[in-house]
């Protein structure tokens, strides 16, 4: 969404958005490709962007037409249901390259969007922070840059004849350079916030306190998880996209600090785009020593492996595939006994916790732990009385451990993250530091 040269935001490319109350859109959703599309994901979309379904139309074909998107024989049908269903909107499964969407709003005579721009669109109106919503507005320039011709086409039939430039074209190219210039300011903005970030995340890494990722499909109750684990009151509702900026907050395990992130929800054909103009959101996933994969188990099983892979690829298109996991599938208290022991046997590995009702947050708690102890190595330490800074950075780190006072200092027995153990091996009492004092001294 760029600006104008008032400095006010340019209005939508559809009049006042596609959430205009007074100008209710119903759209007809429509895909094209092999096989037979499920259209859930694309209603729930739509939902979610205040905008009712009219109906559904598919045409099963190797892939989209590069002019139309659907075939020729396909738009006349695709007329008449626009025509039968009331629909004042056709809303696509897929990006649309920009002559695609201008052919087939030509054909239809009626507005075309695609996935991109609804999402887009939500992104737009969950931003809470400032940098959330200088990322999205990049997003939205970037995706729009390439569609401003059909903008002004009412311009450009001012122009003269061949060879000549009418004031049409005079003004796409105005606005063309407006946009690339916003762009080109909000990418230092977002560089300078990114710096921002930066120290804002040395600060919690100098705390040495593991971080635990919230990720998952959206929609499938992770702001409530961290609620329930946190004690925070971050908001939830039913709605795509409705956590948009990452939130962290502290919780104890075992008496050691951790602290778990919230982060934006995933889904199916998340587009390009919007992983590039996010990269400052998602990236605090990739930082997180674990993620907790959390996953809406009252999905029927098929759509529950369909949004466990969609998460799956984004991680791994992010570079987060390698990140260590735990499974926890929220939502059991939808289910009945039968439906609760399949997931059982289907996923053996997972935990099945309920954050509405705060059922099996003990078990989510214990394989948090377990994870991070398969990772601690077990020290036996003489700190002396005077190292008083450094039995309290152990006793962040190490959470739960055994002390004994004595005469030459304080023995400690602790789990410490191997990553930090080497901070203290000068303490170590099993021959690496004797008693206490540096070998290097």
């Amino acid at each position: 969404m760029q600006k104008g040269r008032n400095g006010r935001r340019a209005e939508s490319r559809y009049g006042e958005g596609i959430r205009n109350p007074r100008a209710r859109q119903r759209a007809l959703c429509v895909a094209a490709g092999p096989q037979e599309a499920d259209l859930a994901e694309l209603r729930e979309l739509l939902r979610t962007a205040g905008v009712a379904v009219a109906g559904e139309l598919y045409q099963r074909r190797a892939r989209p037409d590069p002019d139309r998107y659907l075939g020729k024989g396909k738009l006349a049908e695709l007329r008449h249901t626009v025509a039968e269903s009331g629909a004042n909107l056709i809303a696509c499964d897929d990006e649309l390259l920009p002559r695609q969407e201008h052919n087939l709003e030509q054909a239809v005579g009626v507005p075309v969007i695609d996935r991109t721009a609804i999402i887009l669109d939500i992104f737009a109106d969950h931003a809470a922070s400032a940098d959330g919503k200088l990322q999205v507005e990049l997003a939205q320039l970037e995706y729009n840059l390439a569609r401003m011709r059909g903008l002004w086409t009412h311009l450009e039939r001012l122009g003269g004849g061949i060879g000549t430039r009418g004031p049409g074209e005079t003004q796409i190219e105005t606005d063309r350079r407006l946009a690339r210039d916003r762009i080109a300011t909000l990418r230092r903005r977002l560089a300078h916030t990114g710096q921002t970030r930066g120290v804002m995340r040395q600060e919690r890494e100098r705390a040495q306190l593991p971080s635990v990722a919230l990720a998952g499909y959206t929609n499938a109750g992770k702001s409530t998880l961290l609620n329930a684990l946190t004690g925070a009151s971050a908001g939830t509702d039913d709605r795509l996209f409705h956590t948009l900026d990452p939130m962290t907050r502290g919780f104890e395990i075992g008496g050691r600090a951790f602290l778990l992130t919230d982060t934006v929800g995933f889904i199916r054909k998340l587009p390009h785009q919007l992983v590039d103009a996010f990269a400052a959101t998602l990236e605090e996933t990739l930082r997180a020593d674990l993620i907790v994969h959390v996953v809406d188990a009252s999905a029927p099983e098929e759509e529950l492996v369909e949004m466990s892979r969609a998460v799956d690829d984004v991680l791994e298109e992010i570079g987060g595939g390698d990140r260590p996991r735990v499974l926890a599938l929220n939502k059991v208290d939808l289910l009945d006994a039968e439906r609760r022991r399949e997931l059982s046997f289907r996923h053996p590995q997972a935990v099945q916790v309920s954050a509405a009702t705060g059922e099996g947050l003990d078990d989510l708690r214990e394989a948090v732990e377990v994870r991070f102890l398969g990772a601690l190595r077990r020290m036996e330490l003489l700190v002396p009385y005077g190292e008083g800074g450094s039995l309290s950075e152990l006793h962040e780190v190490a959470g739960e451990m055994e002390r004994h006072e004595t005469a030459e200092g304080v023995r400690v027995l602790a789990r410490v993250p191997a990553g930090l153990a080497p901070r203290f091996e000068r303490f170590a009492v099993d021959g690496t530091g004797g008693n206490g004092a540096d070998p290097s001294e």
